[in-house]
């Protein structure tokens, strides 16, 4: 009976009889030979060893082929396709934020003096978050000179204020998520008729080194801004003989921090 491996148990009321079949404890031997299991690499093992490098056009046009594959038909895919000539050359990763607008747009000065239409602004940069938004706005300081920038993000700001913002006066750069971008957008607090540059803060990384991009309803939220009347605004442009661009830039400070810069209207 001892010598037994299973033990029998018979429960007289239910005339039932029951099998337990004691578990056999691993030896260390055993628990040794086993092989590990293999962990999935995350996002963040991936990224924290890739090198750093500037973002280009095709990074753009390839994100939005990706999304809309399944939801525009093969016609529809074409008619979202952004010539070359709605882009700037990448950055090199040597300029901050400033030296680099300053490089590409020469001629701000005479640009935001000519701006003087409420409610739209003639530059726009899109980031993934109210910090990363705070950030930039203080990296402008030597770029804008006189112009007027204003924060576009959800944290602690209601969208009614920041639509009477927009209407009190003239603003001339906007910096901050595209979900309050796009909302702003549908409530007519922020139209796109003076836009002329659209920032994308395209491979700078957040603490888990996640692009803009990474994040999935960051990135929701961004096609949504694109479908929202930029990426129709470039077509139309393209017919009126305007200048489209992008770019990317990088600060210095940070191995994983460059911007896509692209420009519409």
């Amino acid at each position: 009976m001892y010598k037994s491996i299973e033990l029998c148990v018979l429960h007289v009321r239910s005339s039932q009889t029951e099998c337990i079949i004691p578990q056999k404890k691993e030896t260390e031997d055993e628990k040794s030979t086993k092989a590990p299991k293999k962990r999935k690499k995350t996002i963040t093992d991936v990224l924290a060893t890739s090198e750093p490098k500037p973002g280009c056009p095709a990074d753009l046009q390839n994100l939005i082929t990706q999304h809309f594959s399944d939801k525009r038909s093969v016609i529809e895919q074409e008619e979202l396709k952004l010539q070359d000539s709605c882009f700037l050359s990448s950055n090199d990763l040597t300029h901050s934020l400033s030296s680099y607008l300053k490089q590409v747009c020469p001629k701000w000065a005479k640009i935001q003096k000519q701006h003087t239409q409420k409610t739209s602004v003639v530059l726009l940069i899109v980031c993934s978050s109210a910090l990363r938004t705070i950030e930039l706005i203080k990296q402008l300081t030597t770029f804008k000179g006189e112009a007027k920038a204003v924060k576009l993000f959800a944290k602690h700001i209601k969208i009614e204020e920041q639509v009477k913002l927009l209407q009190k006066g003239v603003t001339h750069i906007g910096v901050g998520t595209p979900g309050r971008i796009s909302a702003l957008i549908e409530k007519e607090g922020l139209n796109l008729q003076a836009l002329r540059y659209l920032v994308l803060d395209w491979n700078w990384r957040d603490q888990k080194l996640r692009r803009m991009v990474d994040i999935p309803e960051i990135k929701q939220d961004l096609m949504k801004l694109l479908e929202n009347g930029i990426l129709s605004g470039c077509k139309d442009g393209q017919s009126q003989n305007r200048t489209f661009l992008t770019a990317c830039y990088k600060l210095p400070d940070d191995p994983h921090e460059d911007l896509m810069f692209k420009a519409t209207y």
